[in-house]
């Protein structure tokens, strides 16, 4: 429905102090402190998984070198998705606004909700970590304790149990991230980056991170995680819907990311027969995770 005299009837007369509820303040763009950008000039990206060498055996004096082959392991494909949407005014309700002459602030609105669900779609993969009907190139969900190795075998980027955060559930985290090895089974350097957590674990996460001393014991101990400076930082996502899941970035290289295939732009244009103007905002891009070591989780309990 177009917006017309009968939407907004208090815009035609005078006497109006101020309209509300068309721009709040809003957070920063949040959903790249989690995902690496990239651009995209095709419909889709696809990112394939190397399985490479294993472990070189014994060669017996004259006997021969032992062989081993690589291969192609998992496909992790990015389809790029557009989001839209657009309003009409009438043009008797941009003749005859008094205080909507231009239909300016309504395209202040507009922005605002491409850049809400871009921030929404994101976190979504986040919200989506533990759900097994959300899988990925091996077949498993984002976070899961059965992650496939091509050449066999199994791994995990999640708490073998799972555990709300706290002191001992992010140790344990860091030991099982300093454990990950490549799908031959070789130990890589894998290290966290950061702390995602909703806005419910904010307090909690800065107690842990941050005191000096080992928060809610009785005991002088050193407080070991920020001594070691293991989680360098905390990045609170207001957009997780889970309150009590955490997440832990690492420095895997094509981790989580996203492709930007078109920027946001906005465009209007006048229809002929009816004078209305109309107004629309579009983006197109994806969003996922390549290396499934770049992300380590727990559903909370």
């Amino acid at each position: 429905m177009p917006i017309n005299t009968g939407s907004f009837a208090k815009d035609l007369w005078p006497g109006v102090n101020k309209w509300y509820g068309e721009k709040y303040d809003e957070y920063p763009v949040e959903h790249l402190d989690i995902f690496e950008k990239n651009m995209s000039s095709k419909a889709f990206e696809e990112d394939v998984g190397a399985a490479m060498f294993g472990l070189a055996p014994v060669k017996t004096e004259g006997g021969s070198i032992s062989y081993d082959a690589a291969e192609q392991a998992f496909i992790d494909r990015y389809t790029h998705i557009t989001y839209a949407l657009g309003f009409i005014i009438t043009r008797e309700m941009h003749d005859d606004g008094i205080s909507m002459t231009t239909a300016l602030r309504r395209a202040t609105a507009l922005a605002f909700s491409l850049r809400q669900t871009a921030e929404t779609v994101a976190a979504n993969i986040l919200n989506r970590a533990f759900n097994s009907s959300y899988t990925y190139g091996d077949g498993v969900e984002l976070c899961s304790t059965a992650h496939v190795n091509q050449s066999g075998g199994t791994w995990m980027n999640e708490l073998a149990t799972a555990a709300d955060l706290s002191e001992a559930s992010l140790e344990q985290a860091c030991i099982d991230i300093a454990g990950l090895t490549n799908d031959r089974g070789l130990k890589i350097a894998v290290r966290p980056t950061k702390l995602i957590i909703p806005k419910e674990l904010v307090f909690e996460a800065q107690r842990i991170l941050e005191s000096t001393l080992r928060p809610g014991v009785m005991d002088n101990d050193l407080n070991a995680l920020k001594s070691l400076g293991m989680i360098p930082g905390i990045v609170v996502n207001h957009y997780l819907s889970d309150t009590d899941a955490f997440f832990i970035k690492t420095d895997v290289p094509d981790g989580m990311k996203y492709f930007e295939r078109r920027g946001a732009a906005f465009a209007t244009e006048n229809d002929f027969d009816t004078e209305n103007a109309r107004f629309k905002a579009t983006f197109r891009g994806s969003w996922g995770c390549t290396d499934k070591r770049g992300i380590f989780g727990s559903p909370g309990v």
